[in-house]
């Protein structure tokens, strides 16, 4: 490895393609059995390489949209008020929406986008998140699509970032900050 501040390796490539895979099967099974009009939103920025990836294992119909919310301001930590910065191109009323996330810890942000979702009338919700921090929770939030639990340890990588490095690294390292 080279000096990147990254302490070990958490998840290898070759296993983060094994979740992938996994998830998209789950997915597709899931809604080839719910039937209907399903677009799948990623939130910005963590999650579009993990996104691009799973949409292509998911064998089923579907709109791909982004949005983008804020709740830090200018600030190292989350202020709890959550801003939209950038909306949906896409309705969601009457359609199934996956939302797909890069990690979920405290849930947060998170509780506050699945409920301005909510608001807007889709058939079904559901969460399909890459990480999940289960020791880090705040708020209760339900993931109906888990790639894996980790343990509080400050990862980078596979769309994961520090300070907007490390998003491109294959792989899912623990960073020392």
């Amino acid at each position: 490895m080279p000096d990147t501040g990254i302490t070990k390796i958490l998840i290898r490539e070759d296993e983060i393609q094994q979740i992938v895979a996994d998830l998209g099967q789950e997915i597709s099974d899931h809604y080839q059995q719910a039937g209907g009009e399903l677009i799948v939103i990623g939130l910005l920025r963590g999650s579009f390489i993990f996104m691009a990836d799973l949409v292509r294992k998911i064998h089923y119909p579907l709109v791909v949209d982004f949005m983008a919310v804020s709740s830090y301001g200018d600030g190292t930590t989350s202020s709890g008020d959550v801003k939209i910065v950038m909306d949906l191109d896409e309705s969601v009323e009457g359609k199934h929406v996956l939302l797909v996330e890069d990690i979920i810890d405290t849930g947060t942000t998170f509780k506050k986008v699945i409920r301005m979702m909510q608001n807007r009338g889709p058939k079904s919700l559901r969460v399909c998140t890459f990480l999940n921090k289960p020791s880090r929770r705040k708020y209760d939030v339900q993931i109906d699509f888990c790639g894996k639990d980790i343990p509080d340890e400050f990862v980078c990588g596979y769309g994961l970032d520090y300070a907007q490095k490390y998003r491109n690294l294959p792989y899912v390292g623990v960073l020392s900050v």
